[in-house]
């Protein structure tokens, strides 16, 4: 038996009902957590380690780490903001500080979410680093959404193949045709393995003096490369299921971790797979690096780049000058970008009420 249909006036009706006892925990909850100005110290400078629920851990500049709760004027606070926070003058109180304010993002690394559209997930990034692996199944398609959503958000995307010890001579090939034409765009290409220790000196280089950001599929080893390159992280290793061959979360908070060489890494809960669809079609074309020489110069205006007579893209493409893997990834994630928005529209339809 189906299940009814609810009406349009339903769930406009049950989605105001929803946000308005949201608003009333909300301002319920935020009024019992702030702190009176004459039993706060002086303003500081500081840097989110983490972030969870009303409350975030931030650094002083002398190291020391404060529990703080949020002014309610404070609106998306991530790791890696600089904020400016207050401290309680009694170091006994149930609340160890407030943070009062974010200072200007210089970047951004975003989502996007079914429930909150598009979402910032760390902050004042200098490289993304997008881990692949021989296991689970290495796979373009998937950094090249990686790499287009590091080119939409601006911040410079680094390949890290991992778990190199389990590269077969069968495997290698294919792959090694795969990194190169990464290499070949200009983007940087590392071999590691968290398990041996294979590279690892050169990933810490790499980590000199930036702020990184591993981002890539759960069950990639994001988590054994941070133990590798910091040892004292300790961080969980989870393993590939045995059932769906898909990694294993063992990340569930983002968190700020400081490298001896000066370096901070954010490690972020993995995601199985970057959706674009907050991106338009056009976006996502530019996002391609070698595609932005030919885009505009294709005899019409609203060339699909597909069998369209004068197409750029597709020349280039026969011409050897865009790698085919590439191009085919390409319009699979153009292919992707309505059925991802309708399937938040549906998600969001549901749960509404």
């Amino acid at each position: 038996m189906s299940k009814k249909k609810l009406t349009h006036g339903q769930l406009r009706r049950m989605k105001a009902n929803h946000e308005k006892r949201l608003q009333r925990g909300s301002s319920t909850e935020t009024t019992a957590t702030e702190l009176q100005d004459n039993l706060l110290g002086p303003e500081q400078e500081g840097t989110v380690i983490s972030r969870f629920g009303q409350h975030a851990d931030v650094e002083t500049d002398s190291g020391e780490l404060v529990r703080c709760n949020l002014r309610r004027t404070i609106g998306s606070l991530v790791c890696g903001d600089k904020v400016v926070f207050r401290q309680a003058i009694d170091a006994n109180h149930t609340i160890p500080g407030i943070v009062e304010a974010v200072h200007e993002r210089h970047s951004s690394l975003t989502r996007p979410d079914l429930y909150d559209g598009v979402k910032v997930v760390a902050a004042n990034i200098d490289q993304i680093l997008i881990v692949s692996s021989v296991v689970p199944a290495f796979s373009s398609q998937i950094i090249d959404r990686y790499l287009a959503a590091a080119e939409d958000c601006g911040i410079p995307p680094v390949i890290v193949l991992n778990k190199i010890d389990l590269l077969t001579e069968e495997q290698a090939p294919a792959i090694d045709k795969a990194l190169e034409q990464y290499r070949a765009i200009g983007y940087q290409v590392y071999e590691a393995s968290g398990r041996t220790g294979a590279g690892i000196e050169e990933l810490k280089a790499l980590l000199d003096d930036k702020v990184s950001i591993f981002t890539g599929q759960s069950g990639v080893g994001k988590s054994s490369l941070i133990n590798a390159v910091l040892p004292n992280a300790k961080l969980l290793i989870g393993d590939v299921s045995d059932n769906s061959g898909l990694g294993q979360h063992t990340t569930t908070t983002s968190k700020l971790l400081h490298l001896p060489s000066g370096g901070d890494l954010i490690d972020s809960p993995g995601v199985r797979e970057f959706a674009l669809w907050h991106l338009s079609a056009e976006r996502v074309s530019w996002c391609f690096v070698e595609f932005r020489d030919y885009l505009g110069g294709c005899k019409f205006r609203d060339c699909k780049h597909l069998d369209d007579p004068g197409c750029r893209l597709r020349e280039a493409v026969e011409q050897g000058k865009i790698a085919q893997d590439r191009f085919n990834n390409y319009h699979r994630i153009i292919a992707s970008l309505d059925e991802q928005r309708h399937a938040r529209q549906f998600r969001a339809g549901v749960d509404d009420f």
